[in-house]
């Protein structure tokens, strides 16, 4: 080698191997996605413009669709029931909230315990105790007058059970900040209470309150476990999709409503964005915290509020427990277990039982790994910015699509003989990849809004002390993030055990999931083993969350004792 080659060398910077990893990171993040959510998407485009054949037909499926009198009543009717349940859930939501946060009403730690009850069961649940309380051999069928629960009221009430807690998660959170200075000040005008709740308290949740109009609003129209169960013959969008798609073969007409569909998420999705870059912070630095005081009369008024709405949701488990237990309702009330003979019952027994356990393990495992690498490129690595803002964009495709469509998409991009990864088609991966991506957003948004709070110092030291970067994300990011970790592995872990809509199109008889069994199992008119498996992940979902307590607490004594003023 020349001396001239050796000055070159010797002159040329040496390769960051934190940036190459970085770098490749991200670009390894946008591929997945575009892989995993955009390209099955498109095909949902592209399929709605071809027969069921493939032959390009235009608009055609469109033409067909929107000269159907009863498909155009079902936009008309998922509208309708998306608007009653947006405006109960929110009504009762805010109600129950401001008695969490506003009023010293006793057990309000119980009262909060009891309304996320309905996070930790499939939404056909409470259509299946509906029924038992409410159908032609209800229990108190009378209190309907006469009505029947099979249609509109049977909908609004089952999903009104099934998003209540998401809505107060919501509600709470935008009633948990007021500025005491407000309130002292209206009392020193002789303001009124309920003047000074309309012009303090509301305007101060009005973000609050938007943003949980369109969670629900989203929430209901793309339900499909409640309308399927006590619908009906009450159809609506999400159901006409799975009639075009299982029950007439026609995917070119299922694509047209997954499209239909999409446009309300789109929608909800898009107007909830804007109004939250308009939100403004509802404390300053010299807020005084709002703490409420003993008003009998008000404090009473909210717990028989609240104690009516938790009878209601204490109500919908003991009725699903219940029937699963009967005999034979209502002819033998004798209690047994016969109902959770899976085996004797159901094709598959068990196996569908222990396919939602292994489904979830591995959307937890997996899920919450690729999703805290994508958010810690995206906060923390330094170059291709266009990457970088493009692997963010990408990750909140999924909040917007509803889990009916994702399904249906993975369907005709999966199921194609010339795509190369057709082999995940009918496997446990296609149902861990579709549930990963269908809850792929909340968990991205909570992994990124944790990283920017760590200080972008610690990067700076571990560079100049050449630590490479992935130990410092092991050793540093990991710890401080570890409580977030969990929640979003125990998060994605319930969700994958109650999730239906975008499995009812993926799952093969070998991997046919709980939730799934307990459709079926409705369908051929077995409702108390339907029931009895609903509960089997009910009781699933509660051991986790347990267990999840207990891990939680041994793992930060261990690895957060930084968090700890005194260090021990």
């Amino acid at each position: 080698m020349s001396a001239a080659d050796s000055t070159a060398l010797a002159g040329r910077a040496p390769i960051d191997g934190g940036r190459l990893v970085s770098t490749l990171g991200l670009l390894a993040g946008v591929g997945l996605l575009i892989v995993f959510v955009a390209a099955p998407l498109a095909t949902i485009f592209i399929k709605s413009l071809q027969d069921d054949l493939g032959a390009y037909v235009g608009l055609a499926n469109f033409a067909k669709y929107f000269s159907s009198a009863g498909l155009i009543q079902s936009i008309f009717n998922s509208v309708e029931i998306a608007l009653v349940v947006t405006v109960l859930a929110c009504l009762l939501a805010f109600g129950y909230a401001y008695a969490l946060t506003r009023t010293c009403m006793p057990g309000r730690t119980l009262f909060r315990a009891i309304a996320m009850i309905p996070i930790l069961a499939p939404s056909l649940l409470s259509a299946i105790a509906l029924i038992y309380l409410f159908g032609n051999q209800g229990m108190i069928k009378g209190l309907l007058f006469g009505n029947s629960i099979y249609g509109p009221i049977g909908i609004v009430l089952g999903i009104t059970f099934y998003v209540f807690p998401h809505v107060l998660m919501i509600m709470v959170t935008a009633l948990s900040t007021a500025d005491a200075r407000l309130y002292e000040a209206a009392e020193a005008m002789c303001t009124s209470r309920w003047r000074a709740f309309w012009t303090i308290t509301v305007p101060g949740a009005r973000y609050g309150l938007i943003s949980a109009g369109f969670v629900v609003f989203t929430l209901t129209i793309t339900d499909f476990g409640v309308p399927k169960v006590i619908g009906g013959n009450f159809n609506v969008l999400a159901t006409d999709i799975y009639k075009q798609v299982v029950g007439q073969q026609s995917f070119s007409m299922g694509a047209v409503v997954g499209l239909i569909l999409l446009f309300p998420a789109i929608i909800s999705f898009s107007v909830d964005r804007i109004v939250r870059r308009k939100q403004v912070a509802q404390l300053s630095a010299r807020a005084v915290p709002y703490v409420p005081v003993p008003n009998k009369i008000r404090d009473r008024a909210f717990l028989a509020f609240c104690s009516l709405v938790a009878v209601f949701l204490i109500g919908i488990i003991g009725t699903a427990v219940f029937a699963s237990l009967v005999t034979y309702w209502p002819y033998n009330l004798t209690l047994s277990l016969v109902h959770y003979d899976f085996n004797a019952i159901d094709p598959n027994g068990w196996a569908s039982f222990t396919n939602s356990l292994e489904m979830a393990a591995w959307t937890a495992v997996i899920g919450t790994s690729v999703i805290f690498l994508g958010a810690y490129f995206v906060e923390k690595s330094d170059g291709l910015p266009f990457a970088r803002g493009l692997l963010h964009m990408l990750a909140m495709i999924p909040m917007a699509v509803p889990g009916l469509v994702l399904g249906l998409a993975y369907v005709f991009f999966f199921s194609n003989p010339l795509n190369p990864l057709s082999g995940f088609y009918g496997t446990m991966a296609i149902l861990v990849l579709s549930t990963v991506v269908h809850f792929y957003t909340v968990s991205h948004l909570s992994f990124v809004t944790a990283l920017k709070q760590v200080d972008r110092e610690f990067e700076a030291v571990s560079a100049s002390l050449k630590v490479p970067a992935y130990k410092t994300m092991w050793r540093v990011h990991v710890p401080i993030c570890l409580p977030l970790i969990i929640d979003v592995a125990i998060y994605l872990f319930l969700n994958a055990m109650t999730t239906v809509s975008a499995a009812v199109f993926l799952y093969a008889p070998d991997t046919k999931l709980a939730s799934i069994a307990v459709l079926n199992m409705d369908d051929v008119g077995d409702q108390a083993p339907a029931a009895a498996m609903a509960i089997m992940i009910v009781l699933t979902s509660v051991c986790v969350k347990l267990v999840q307590v207990v891990v939680t607490g041994s793992l930060l004594r261990r690895t957060s004792v930084w968090r700890r003023r005194d260090g021990h």
